[in-house]
């Protein structure tokens, strides 16, 4: 069975409509986000925001600075230490501005991650506006160590658990969704599949050449049309770009759906990142 044939089966036909409903031809995307800034390390960065046994908080020494930076883990009970399964693993990238374990809040994600045997990891990116290297700052140094940090802590994951390198899944929400692409476009034999939710890229992104890196990958993106943060147009000039390429790409755009409680809130739309990754399987 196809690709496009298993996404027939699991998403609904509304879905399928709204994905079907993207111009070819495009407005050039103006995000809404200001500029990045120099922001110096608070106590604010270590900030965790998620009360649920079910999450650990962990954390690690940065050896470019000496700092501790934390970072969240879910791991599904199913998950035997003295086996021998491995384990997919969902690398989630937060927004502008939140905590590291934010997204480990989100409605859903966990209950269908322990359902799906899932581990999940939440990393913060060195500062809560790092933008993981995908936009530029007045220090340079913010993004290549916002960037650094996601692999660091991806390979501390590694370490600790038996993670199939298969099946190792990178999504985000707006500055996470940015980041996901410009992440994948730097490491692109790393992950299996990606999916962004109004995902934010800079301006000057180049959009061309990060589609070209990252062609082979499967990705799904949500979008709400009604996002004040991330136009819609925006994100439709990037679906414009891989279907353009012929990529394995799935695009659901909800009717009336907000920057971020169309995601946060919403285990229906979460559910359709699962899925998608579920469907993909494994590295192509």
């Amino acid at each position: 069975m196809s690709f496009y044939s298993r996404l027939i089966l699991a998403f609904s036909p509304k879905d399928l409509v709204r994905a079907a409903l993207v111009p070819a031809v495009l407005t050039t995307a103006v995000l809404t986000f200001a500029p990045a800034a120099f922001a110096e390390r608070t106590s604010a960065d270590d900030e965790s925001h998620i009360d649920d046994p079910r999450v650990q908080h962990r954390s690690y020494v940065f050896e470019p600075t000496g700092e501790t930076l934390p970072y969240a883990i879910f791991v599904p009970s199913s998950y035997d230490p003295n086996g021998t399964d491995s384990l997919p693993l969902l690398v989630s990238l937060h927004g502008l501005g939140r905590s590291y374990d934010w997204l480990m809040g989100y409605h859903g994600l966990l209950d269908q991650a322990e359902e799906s045997g899932y581990a999940v990891v939440t990393p913060l990116g060195y500062i809560r506006e790092g933008w993981y290297g995908s936009r530029p700052a007045e220090d340079p140094q913010d993004g290549i160590y916002s960037e650094q940090d996601v692999m660091n802590v991806l390979e501390l994951v590694r370490d600790e658990l038996r993670i199939d390198s298969d099946r190792i899944f990178l999504w985000g929400h707006s500055m996470g969704g940015g980041g996901t692409i410009h992440l994948a476009a730097k490491h692109p034999e790393v992950f299996a599949a990606l999916g962004v939710a109004a995902p934010a890229p800079a301006i000057s992104a180049p959009m061309d050449e990060l589609l070209d890196k990252i062609a082979h990958l499967p990705i799904f993106i949500l979008q709400g049309d009604q996002d004040e943060l991330v136009p819609v147009f925006a994100t439709r000039t990037w679906v414009a770009g891989m279907a353009a390429r012929g990529m394995q790409h799935l695009y659901v755009e909800i009717e009336g759906g907000d920057h971020s409680l169309l995601i946060s809130q919403d285990a229906n739309n979460m559910q359709k990142f699962i899925d998608f990754f579920n469907i993909v399987g494994h590295k192509q």
